[in-house]
Order: C-alpha cells, then sequence, then structure tokens
C-alpha cells in the first residue's frame, strides 16, 4: 500500500512534473472563469443599483413636483387670476414678503384699486407664524394668492415668471430686526443680500424686465448723527449687521440698475407700526406684556438721553409704496441687455416727527388703561441707534408722499386691532 508520502511525492520525477504542470494551467484557467464571472457579476450588481439610484431620484423628484405647492396647469391658472388688473393703466405686481406686515396692508391697497398682484413668502418662525398664516388669510379672502416658498429657490421664481410677466415686483421679503443679527448672522446674509441677488437676477433677464420696488431701511443711516437723515447723506458706518445687509442692497441694485438697465427704487422705512403689526417691534411687545401685567424694558443712551424715533403709521408707509410703484418708470433692459439708462431712486419714508420711546409708553398706557412697570436701563451695544428722523422731502417733491397720521392716533388704532384680535375685552384688563 503506497504510504502517504508516496501519494505526496510521486517516485517518478518525470511523472510529477507533467501532472504538476497539468494541473497547475487547468488550476488557473478555472480560476481565471472563476474571476470572470465574479467580474460579470459585480459590474451586473453595479449596474442594477446605479439603475435602482437613478430611479429612485426620479421618484424622488416627481414626488417632489407632486407635492409642491407651486407648479402645474391649475396653479398657473390662480396666478393669472389673481394677477388680473381691474383698472385701466393698472400694473400687475409680485409682492414678496406678502404676508408680512407691510407687505400684507400693501398688497390688499394695490388689489383695492384694481391692481393684480401675486403674493410670495416664507412663512419663517422669526416670529409667530400664525399671524402670517392669519394675514394669509385676509389676502385670500379679498382674491390674493400667496405662494410659498422662499426666494433662493430658482425653480420657484423660474415658474412665477414664466407664468406671468409681472409688470413691477414689490420686494419686500427680507430677514427683519437688528438684534436677532447677533444670534442668527447667516439669516441675514441668506434672506436679505442671496435672496436679493436671486430676484434680481430673473428680473433682469425677464422680458420684458419689470421696476424693482424695494424695501431698503432707515438704519442704513446708521452711526449719522446729522438730522434729520436725507437721502444725500452717508450711509457706510452700519451699526448691525441687518443695517449692513440693507447697505449691500443698495450697492447691489445699483449694480443691477446700471448693467442690467433695471428700474430701481429703493425705500428707507421708519420704524413702522400699526395693526397686523410684527411682534418683535417694541411698541407691539410693550403692549403684550403690559397686559399681562411684566415689566418693559426701556432702553436709554449712554449719555442718559431717551431713545426717539420716527414711528410712521403703516397706511402713511402704504401710500408711500403705491407713490413709488406709480411713478417708477419703466426697466430699459431686454433679456439681460441694456438697452439704456433707467431710474435709480431712493427714498426715505418717514414721519419726520420723532417720539421719545417713554412717551410711546404714556400713549399705550392710556389707550390700555393699564398702567406699565417700567425698567429702565442704558441701552447695550447690539446694534440700536439712539435716535432716527426722516427728512422726506424728496418723496413729497417725487410723488407727493405726506404722512398724516400722529402716533397718538395711530397707536389707538393699533391697540383697538390688538384687543380684538388676541380676544382681549375691557373686564379682562380691568
Amino acid at each position: 500500500m503506497p504510504s502517504l508520502e508516496d501519494e505526496l511525492f510521486p517516485s517518478t520525477p518525470g511523472k510529477f512534473k507533467i501532472e504538476r504542470t497539468h494541473n497547475m494551467n487547468r488550476q488557473f484557467h478555472r480560476c481565471f472563469a472563476s474571476t470572470s464571472t465574479m467580474f460579470l457579476w459585480a459590474l451586473f450588481l453595479i449596474v442594477l443599483t446605479a439603475s435602482y439610484l437613478s430611479f429612485r431620484s426620479f421618484v424622488d423628484s416627481g414626488n417632489r413636483y407632486l407635492t409642491a405647492s407651486w407648479g402645474g396647469i391649475q396653479w398657473e391658472k390662480q396666478i393669472r387670476n389673481s394677477a388680473q388688473i381691474r383698472r385701466p393703466g393698472g400694473m400687475s405686481v409680485l409682492v414678496t414678503g406678502a404676508a408680512g406686515f407691510v407687505g400684507s396692508h400693501v398688497s390688499l391697497a394695490l388689489k383695492k384699486r384694481g391692481d393684480g398682484v401675486v403674493g410670495l413668502d416664507n412663512f419663517n418662525n422669526y416670529y409667530d407664524p400664525s399671524l402670517k398664516k392669519a394675514r394669509q388669510s385676509l389676502l385670500n379672502s379679498q382674491g390674493i394668492l400667496v405662494v410659498e416658498g422662499d426666494l433662493n429657490d430658482a425653480g420657484l421664481l423660474a415658474q412665477l415668471f414664466d407664468a406671468l410677466a409681472f409688470t413691477h415686483v414689490l420686494h419686500l421679503a427680507a430677514q427683519a430686526g437688528v438684534r436677532y443679527a447677533m444670534e442668527n448672522p447667516n439669516s441675514y446674509v441668506h434672506s436679505n443680500i442671496a435672496g436679493l441677488v436671486a430676484l434680481l437676477e430673473i428680473c433682469k433677464s425677464a422680458d420684458p424686465q419689470p421696476a424693482f420696488v424695494w424695501a431698503s431701511s432707515s438704519s442704513v443711516y446708521g452711526l449719522n448723527e446729522k438730522v434729520p437723515f436725507s437721502e444725500s447723506d452717508r450711509t457706510d458706518r452700519p451699526a448691525s449687521l441687518y443695517a449692513a445687509t440693507k447697505k449691500a442692497g443698495e450697492e447691489i441694485t445699483h449694480t443691477y440698475n446700471h448693467i442690467y438697465g433695471l428700474s430701481i427704487t429703493g425705500l428707507r422705512f421708519f420704524t413702522v407700526y400699526g395693526p397686523w403689526g410684527r411682534p418683535d417691534m417694541a411698541y407691539f411687545s410693550f403692549t403684550k406684556n403690559i397686559l399681562q401685567g411684566k415689566t418693559i424694558t426701556i432702553y436709554r443712551g449712554k449719555n442718559g438721553e431717551d431713545l426717539a424715533r420716527d414711528f410712521t403709521y403703516i397706511d402713511d408707509i402704504v401710500r408711500g409704496c403705491l407713490g413709488s410703484l406709480d411713478t417708477s418708470g419703466e426697466s430699459t433692459g431686454s433679456g439681460g441687455k441694456k438697452r439704456g439708462p433707467a431710474p435709480y431712486r431712493n427714498f426715505n419714508l418717514g414721519n419726520t416727527s420723532p417720539v421719545k420711546v417713554p412717551r410711546l409708553v404714556n400713549i399705550l398706557e392710556k389707550h390700555l388703561r393699564v398702567k406699565a412697570k417700567r425698567k429702565i436701563v442704558e441701552m447695550p451695544g447690539n446694534g440700536d441707534v439712539p435716535f432716527t428722523h426722516a427728512n422726506i422731502s424728496l418723496a413729497q417733491r417725487e410723488f407727493g408722499y405726506k404722512p398724516t397720521t400722529d402716533l397718538q392716533t395711530g397707536l389707538k388704532k393699533f391697540v383697538r386691532w390688538y384687543l380684538s384680535y388676541y380676544g382681549y375685552t375691557r373686564k379682562d384688563i380691568q
């Protein structure tokens, strides 16, 4: 019987050499065939995986399109219905920030006089979105469509401008608030700069181009100490990031006017107040806290002087917006190419009668019939300025702007709205 050693090592060297070579070749071919098969299977799996991922991407894109709040034949029909002009010489206006304070008021005024209006708003949570939704419902009841979406969504903007050739754009959407910029600076860059550029891009490429009116801010005057503030005053010393983004906006819009022929009008609002206002504003938060019996904080300047603001009632601001739209002139570009110079303007929209903050509180106490619990502190270095005061002579000359509502009257209207909206009765606050 051959031993284990004989089986492993044959006695004939030649036989071993031939058989070993033959076996090695056979094993090599078997291995190669196995490797080729594995390669083919691997390639098949890669193709199958890629096909699946492409299919999923297609399905996801389709789902996003189907579930989006914009797009489609029915949506375009709603856009055209909302933008229908009902007066001779009227305009079709895209209002951004339409569910906001100023945006909702101007949209209603435009619709009331027979202009076509389409709104755009992202309904962010900088303050209670339910207030924005309530404003949207008010607009809807008057036949004004408010599209929910972000300015930085190029696809949405393209759909809007494909659906309708707007004659005007009133750009009021922005990240507002001076102090919040210290907490969330990126939101200001996203909305006030990137969003502005995205909107200007779609406008300059439109054919015909719309006239462009937008909300700058009185905050661009920054650390300016010359009063009243005039449009010709220096605006290169902003006191907050919010102010800096608005100043940047003025420079950016000038560029689009110069290169592309867009008609540009910038509006520098001065402390707007009134019904349906913003909860982050002092007059609004003071009212809330006074009614709830909480202490309100009133700031004073570092020199001990009371802060003063050029409080401007919403109805006066609306008239200023309408006047700016009516006198905006035409853009001169077409499809991104400029054919001639177009208007470029900036206007102050204020009340021209600054009121100190303690006086504001006194008026609120009178209308609420509740005494405020006051805490006086020195103004922190958070971007606020000690006073604002508008020179409105340029707006008066250009389109007859003339504010008519004093703070006493305006706050009375605001308090009446506030008590009604939040369900207060006189019995609740006695």
